[in-house]
């Protein structure tokens, strides 16, 4: 019952019309009601997990840890409220800080916070042209090769913190290559260990409790044992006690035109990330349903208002949605708690999270990176077939190597020419027998999309045709007309007629007929258009 009262609350802003159904509404009310204690004890479960996370993530994307707990705070609040998932949870993600670290190496925090408010503003422009339906074309390679990519990323951007050795730089395969040479040549192993030692424990705990928040446990660990025995490993530092007061002031509007590419990759990869978020999240729920356009706006809400107080860009978190649903979560009150009980944490534990070190959330990015990668699906994905094993592959290579919008659209690009050379090697043109005392007749049935990618093939065919007076084209069979297909049937209909061949057609679907009308075939043809088969055949008896 709840199940299928949370997916009415998310189908609920589809069945509104226009910019309301963008906005939340009473079914969203309803479903909180349902059952509170659930959520807020979901809520809690969830932001015990989130925590070293968004430490992390903050850390990793060059604006410090406080940048990540506000995040989580501020969008995870927001997302919960405007977005389109009853079930999704919002914060700073390993994806997007592959994004950002260029960014803050070109163009400062402020080019971080600039971005994040454009890339806001270009979500919500999204929603409001209802393209969040578009996202459901992305194939299974890519979405899985985008993840196997980041993965990479992230475990490679985690490496100097792991091993305790500063490093610069955009591109992260070299960045971790010099870290490397540089801890060989001044190894410091107490970082180290924090790192390698937490990844482990966050891995064992997580495989044989998967239901315990490891990460915590690990990092508490940790940071009590540089604590009782004064390890020198660098820490977190001072947190601010409360949010920062919202300003403007980061604003680069002299970089607005160079940023603008990084705004449309972070928007992007935003919008991907929170959908495929949702799917997962409606997979794991009998009944849910989540409104894509406005989960895009949700983001795009908070997105908007996060950089105003010193926060990175969000999205939506498949893990930590996850743990939401597995914990009981029936609606956003879920997720608006998990918010609120960071923000306590912000206000009463700053002290205290300012001593964890720095090696011990690479740590616990370095675990977070391995289990990113699904050995199972990857290893489906590969038997389903040699197209799928090549995306894949290449989406996974490109996020890594050049950068993740590129990598996406690459894979998308490969994707499509594959999916079309497999719909064109589909059309078929069969001689069939037609059963008549017509030795002057053939007839011929062509199977399948007549486009532009398969047109040839109808001309090649035809051109072969030889020792008839009469060509029948049976059409019923074709399941999709293109220009292309149309201008290929005119001209090998005309070569036909220079070959003193008459043609007839028969079967003509109707979605068909305006594209063979408008390309001059059916005038071309005239009375010689048949509605079936055994009719053309008739009239060919009689004529």
């Amino acid at each position: 019952m709840n199940a299928d009262a949370g997916g009415r609350a998310g189908a609920d802003a589809g069945d509104r019309v226009g910019f309301a159904g963008l906005l939340p509404g009473r079914a969203d009310l309803a479903a909180v009601r349902r059952n509170p204690r659930a959520d807020l004890l979901a809520g809690l479960t969830v932001a015990v997990v989130a925590l070293p996370l968004a430490l992390g993530f903050g850390v990793a994307s060059g604006l410090g840890a406080a940048a990540g707990l506000v995040t989580a705070v501020v969008a995870g609040a927001l997302a919960a409220v405007f977005g389109g998932s009853n079930l999704q949870v919002s914060g700073p993600t390993g994806a997007m800080t592959v994004v950002l670290v260029p960014i803050v190496a070109q163009f400062g925090p402020g080019g971080v916070l600039t971005v994040g408010l454009l890339a806001g503003l270009i979500l919500v422009g999204l929603a409001i042209v209802r393209a969040g339906r578009y996202a459901r074309f992305v194939p299974a390679p890519v979405v899985e090769g985008f993840t196997v990519g980041i993965a990479i990323v992230i475990f490679l951007q985690q490496v100097p913190a792991a091993l305790g050795v500063p490093a610069h730089g955009e591109q992260v395969l070299s960045i971790a290559v010099r870290a490397l040479a540089a801890f060989a040549a001044h190894p410091h192993w107490p970082s180290a260990a924090f790192s390698v030692g937490v990844a482990v424990l966050v891995l064992v705990v997580l495989k044989w409790r998967p239901q315990m928040p490891a990460a915590l446990l690990a990092v508490g660990a940790a940071t009590v044992c540089a604590q009782v025995w004064h390890i020198d490993v660098a820490r977190i530092g001072a947190l601010p006690s409360t949010l920062p007061q919202p300003t403007l002031a980061f604003l680069r509007l002299d970089a607005v035109g160079m940023l603008l590419t990084s705004a449309v990759a972070v928007a992007a990869l935003s919008a991907l990330e929170s959908l495929l978020s949702a799917t997962v999240a409606d997979g794991m729920r009998r009944g849910e349903r989540h409104h894509p356009d406005r989960e895009l706006f949700g983001q795009g809400i908070a997105n908007i208002v996060t950089p105003l107080f010193g926060g990175v860009p969000a999205t939506a978190a498949i893990a930590r949605t996850a743990v939401n649903v597995r914990a009981g979560a029936v609606s956003r009150l879920a997720a608006l708690s998990h918010a609120l009980v960071l923000a306590v944490v912000m206000l009463a534990a700053a002290p205290l999270v300012a001593g964890i070190p720095i090696a011990a959330l690479a740590g616990v990015l370095l675990a977070t990176a391995v289990r990113m990668v699904h050995v199972g699906v990857l290893r489906a994905l590969v038997r389903a077939g040699r197209s799928d094993a090549l995306v894949l592959v290449l989406t996974a290579g490109a996020t890594v190597l050049l950068d993740l919008v590129a990598a996406v659209l690459l894979g998308l690009i490969v994707a499509g020419g594959l999916a079309l050379r497999k719909v064109a090697g589909s059309m078929r043109v069969d001689q069939v027998p037609h059963g008549e005392h017509l030795p002057h007749l053939a007839v011929y049935r062509p199977s399948g999309p007549l486009f532009f990618a398969a047109a040839h093939r109808l001309r090649h065919a035809l051109s072969r045709v030889d020792g008839v007076d009469v060509v029948l084209l049976r059409l019923s069979r074709v399941t999709a007309i293109d220009a292309s297909g149309a201008l290929a049937l005119r001209d090998a209909i005309e070569d036909l007629h220079h070959r003193n061949i008459t043609v007839h057609l028969s079967g003509i679907r109707p979605e068909h007929r305006r594209a063979l009308a408008a390309l001059g075939v059916l005038a071309l043809l005239r009375e010689r258009v048949h509605v079936d088969a055994p009719t053309a055949i008739a009239a060919l008896r009689s004529g």
